[in-house]
């Protein structure tokens, strides 16, 4: 279950007819006190107790019995309870999953005065789940959820207003969103709005500003945040360059799931920059940024392979990554596979399969493959032989600011006679 129920953990509760204390965390509650309380209708006891069920916290794990308690609760007047019982019916835990169900209890809970109800309600709203969807009544609901003190609902607001999605584009709001969001929590929140005072969008633009509000965002378990903060230090663009903490928060976005930060880092450890050159490293944090989709580390990584550097030498394993990338679109991996299948290196040599690689690098714009399929068409390896063709190749090589290609076509044009 998400943080709402976290909110019976941490609250207080007045108890009626108890004189030992008026007020008690649930925390320090057992769970016969916790029933007893439940038993005399009092409406957060039978909450609290359904939490323990829920995460089997001093007593089996009981889904269906929480759900139970979350009902009692909100029948007797726990808005929270009805919001933690929609989102069970939300989500298909320890009930049958009833979206209409959810929607009915959230907006009883946000009725109720439940921040966290409002902030789901809206969320379904927002993508249409379970009900029509509806950015406009989304919005509001983001907002009573913001000013009921859910940061979530503040971040959620600023990006709509940020896009105009849903409610009118308004940066300067959304910053104030954004503000709100961060001081209350929301790492997502302090990312956004040091985007906003890094790109002087919205806001007057401040780089160190902008460095801290990373920092707390990366501090918050926002990755992004890290990997943003890192650069800067790493470039000394806002803040005063310091390799070896750019290395710590880098690898900090890397650990977090950020293959770009995985990515940077790694190429770090492989010049030695900031830190003691380890190649063997560099390959293990490309390795781990590839994996994560980013095709520039595979790049990296398929040279490595290619060449020994910092691992074994393995052409086929450097043809394996470079067709990875060529086919999800990398061109760079099409030009360098297609140099592999020209020279045999890794791979059975084969001048027709070299000369499409070429081809669709040329085609998404790698000037240097237009020149290699240009060569390829003017001696007719692979390929028939066409002067034109291998004319208009080099020409297209040097509209994309390649010299040779200019050279090449220049040559060959004084040749044809044109």
């Amino acid at each position: 279950m998400k943080k709402l129920v976290m909110a019976i953990a941490a609250g207080l509760v007045l108890i009626s007819n108890i004189s030992v204390a008026r007020e008690l965390s649930m925390n320090e509650l057992s769970i016969n006190e916790l029933q007893e309380q439940c038993n005399k209708n009092y409406a957060l006891g039978c909450g609290a107790l359904a939490e323990r069920y829920y995460f089997g916290d001093g007593v089996e794990k009981n889904q269906p019995k929480a759900a139970e308690l979350f009902s009692k609760a909100c029948d007797g007047g726990s808005a929270i309870g009805c919001a933690l019982l929609g989102e069970m019916y939300d989500n298909g835990e320890g009930v049958k999953k009833d979206k209409s169900k959810a929607v009915a209890l959230y907006t009883k809970g946000c009725d109720g005065g439940d921040a966290g109800g409002c902030l789901a309600l809206g969320t379904m709203y927002e993508y249409g789940d379970g009900i029509k969807k509806d950015k406009f009544k989304a919005a509001e609901l983001f907002a009573k959820a913001c000013d009921g003190g859910e940061a979530e609902g503040c971040f959620i607001l600023g990006l709509m207003h940020y896009k105009g999605d849903g409610v009118k584009k308004d940066t300067l709001k959304a910053a104030e969103l954004y503000t709100k969001a961060c001081d209350g929590g929301d790492a997502g929140g302090c990312l956004n709005l040091g985007l906003m005072q890094f790109e002087g969008k919205g806001v007057k633009q401040d780089k160190l500003k902008a460095a801290e509000l990373f920092a707390k965002a990366c501090d918050g378990g926002a990755a992004k945040g890290c990997l943003v903060v890192g650069t800067m230090y790493s470039t000394g663009e806002g803040v005063k360059q310091d390799k070896s903490k750019a290395v710590e928060l880098l690898t900090k976005a890397c650990d977090g799931g950020v293959a770009k930060g995985c990515l940077v880092v790694g190429a770090m450890y492989r010049t030695g920059e900031g830190v003691k050159q380890d190649t063997l490293k560099a390959a293990a944090l490309l390795t781990k940024a590839c994996d994560g989709g980013n095709t520039i580390a595979c790049l990296d990584l398929g040279a490595m392979h290619r060449t020994g550097e910092g691992v074994k030498q393995d052409t086929l394993k450097a043809a394996e990554i470079y067709t990875k990338v060529c086919d999800a679109g990398e061109a760079k991996g099409c030009f360098n596979l297609g140099s592999m299948y020209n020279e045999g290196d890794g791979v059975k040599q084969d001048k027709f399969k070299t000369a499409g690689l070429y081809r669709k690098a040329c085609d998404a714009g790698v000037a240097a493959g237009c020149v290699n399929l240009g060569v390829m068409h003017y001696k007719g390896e692979g390929v028939h032989q066409s002067d034109q063709i291998a004319l208009d190749m080099f020409g297209k090589a040097c509209d994309l600011k390649f010299e040779i290609g200019c050279f090449r076509h220049a040559k060959l044009k004084q040749r044809m006679g044109q």
